[in-house]
């Protein structure tokens, strides 16, 4: 080719791609223009007659070797707009023929590092199908193997259930769901995988409410075991996602028998394990303190509620004859009687993590431990 053609064709070139940025109508993309600057042409782009021009493009200016479009020019791109740099980009010569450039860069999903060496993969920013995702998720998997990471924790909204089956296929395996997602983990290193298990406790709590007339307020479950019909017993619940456990067993009372109530103190706690879907269970009894007397039943859940003399409350044979609630009862009743001091609530906030936190302790200042002070 001539000098003069050589002008030529590069006058063509410029006025075809727009005054130096290079026009992309792929439907894949996000993006519509490349800079013109970011496409290097190859010294070689000038051929011999009959043969197809070439340009080469490369992530790093002194690269000659790469000829594919890298990813930092074309941009980060989610969803299936990874057929944007899968598919063969093609540049027209003058004599009407095209050449393929083969994108070579791996593409990564859209991930962060953790504090641990491992990956969290941005749920915002996954594939628009599975067969991109499939296609992604693999040289990933290959790409952190690479660099070293471990752990890569993998959250599918619920919206993206399709994924899950291509997840699993991998490799992945289940770590735990809530209503809205799915968090899948993959371990990477050889041995044992050290990331940490799902949740392994369900946290309830009690609420032991008695009044100036040494009344206990108590309920009858609408939905219980045969065992327990007729039982009348302390309201109870579960704590609910970032509450707390005083603030919890004033709710659940409040809930129950519409009876307001403050928190005074932890009384005692029950660990008991394989309970529910094979987790632990943490139960707290919480003495609260009533500021109201009016009752108003939960209809829901509760069949009925009443202040039930203490006494009374005592003799009922369930009571009697099982140890865990005569010990609770007993504690409870030394508590009444300053001979036992339970948890109080203290805020405090701790620099390793700058969280305020519930710290829960007692003070005892005499010595003989009567608790008189409380």
């Amino acid at each position: 080719m001539s000098l003069m053609e050589m002008s030529l064709f590069e006058s063509k070139f410029m006025s075809a791609y727009g005054m130096g940025r290079m026009m992309y109508s792929n439907p894949f993309s996000t993006f519509r223009h490349l800079p013109f600057s970011s496409i290097k042409l190859s010294p070689l782009f000038c051929s011999c007659k009959g043969i197809p021009l070439k340009a080469s493009c490369s992530s790093h200016p002194s690269s000659s070797n790469n000829r594919y479009l890298s990813t930092n020019a074309i941009g980060s791109v989610g969803g299936d707009k990874l057929a944007a740099e899968t598919s063969l980009f093609q540049i027209f010569g003058t004599n009407g023929a095209s050449s393929n450039l083969h994108p070579r860069e791996i593409r990564v999903l859209d991930a962060f590092d953790d504090e641990y060496g491992g990956v969290i993969v941005d749920p915002e920013r996954l594939p628009e199908n599975a067969d991109a995702f499939a296609y992604i998720l693999h040289s990933s998997l290959s790409h952190w193997e690479m660099k070293g990471k471990k752990g890569i924790w993998l959250k599918l909204p619920a919206e993206r259930a399709e994924l899950v089956p291509v997840a699993i296929k991998e490799g992945f395996q289940y770590h735990h769901a809530e209503r809205g997602y799915v968090m899948l983990t993959y371990w990477i290193p050889e041995g044992p995988c050290m990331l940490p298990a799902n949740a392994s406790h369900q946290v309830g709590i009690g609420g032991f409410v008695i009044n100036d007339n040494n009344e206990v307020l108590v309920v009858q479950e609408k939905y219980c075991a045969p065992t327990w019909v007729g039982f009348w017993k302390i309201p109870t619940g579960f704590i609910l996602e970032s509450e707390e456990i005083f603030t919890g067993a004033v709710r659940e009372v409040k809930e129950e028998t519409g009876i307001d109530t403050e928190f005074v103190e932890v009384i005692a706690f029950r660990h008991a394990h394989n309970v529910a879907f094979e987790k632990s269970d943490l139960f707290f009894i919480c003495m609260l303190r009533p500021l109201s007397t009016q009752i108003v039943v939960d209809d829901l859940e509760i069949e009925a509620a009443k202040w039930m003399p203490l006494d009374e409350f005592v003799e009922q044979p369930l009571v009697k004859e099982d140890s865990m609630f005569k010990k609770v009862i007993s504690i409870c009743i030394a508590r009444l009687g300053k001979r036992y001091c339970g948890l109080s609530s203290h805020q405090v906030v701790s620099k390793f993590d700058g969280r305020l936190s519930s710290l829960y302790y007692n003070v005892v200042d005499t010595p003989d431990f009567n608790c008189s002070s409380c």
